[in-house]
């Protein structure tokens, strides 16, 4: 969501939940409420209302190393901040963008970008990127080495009382 206006409600149950599917998106409704003791109905409807919610997204994810993209890069971006959503609409557009926060510090943006190789890295930074009207700078950061990269934070939180 872009706008949180509120906070999900979520219960250990929900947070069981996800942290099943996180293991394996596929497991059954069925299993999941075996494995917590409530009736299947209840997990549906419990998942159902999550990813109306957006607390939830059930999604294939991609190693895009493996799939041919060589090079990675987290893009810093500094923008004329009178126009930083509008040009954070537009950066957004690029299939090269994979990942786009607006950010407090020294840069207004972070792009992660995935790239066939380093030529089409190049170019999207000279065609597209630097050519978004209001760009003023950008500093980028070559992926070497994914050291760790985890899907599975909520697995040790908790729903506070």
């Amino acid at each position: 969501m872009d706008d949180l206006k509120f906070r999900a409600q979520t219960d250990e149950i929900d947070l069981e939940i996800i942290n099943i599917l996180n293991e394996d998106g596929r497991t059954p409704f069925a299993q999941i409420a075996k494995r917590l003791g409530v009736s299947p109905g209840m997990i549906r409807m419990r998942y159902d209302r999550m990813v109306k919610e957006g607390v939830l997204q059930v999604v294939a994810v991609t190693n895009p190393l493996l799939m041919g993209f060589s090079t990675m890069a987290h893009i810093g971006v500094k923008v004329n901040v009178n126009r930083l959503q509008e040009i954070a609409d537009r950066i957004a557009t690029f299939e090269e963008v994979i990942y786009l926060v607006l950010v407090t510090g020294s840069y207004d943006l972070f792009i992660e970008a995935v790239c066939r190789d380093k030529n089409h890295l190049m170019d999207f930074l000279m065609k597209k990127l630097h050519a978004v009207e209001g760009v003023r700078d950008t500093e980028t950061f070559i992926y070497l080495h994914i050291v760790k990269e985890s899907y599975d934070w909520g697995e040790n939180i908790r729903v506070s009382e």
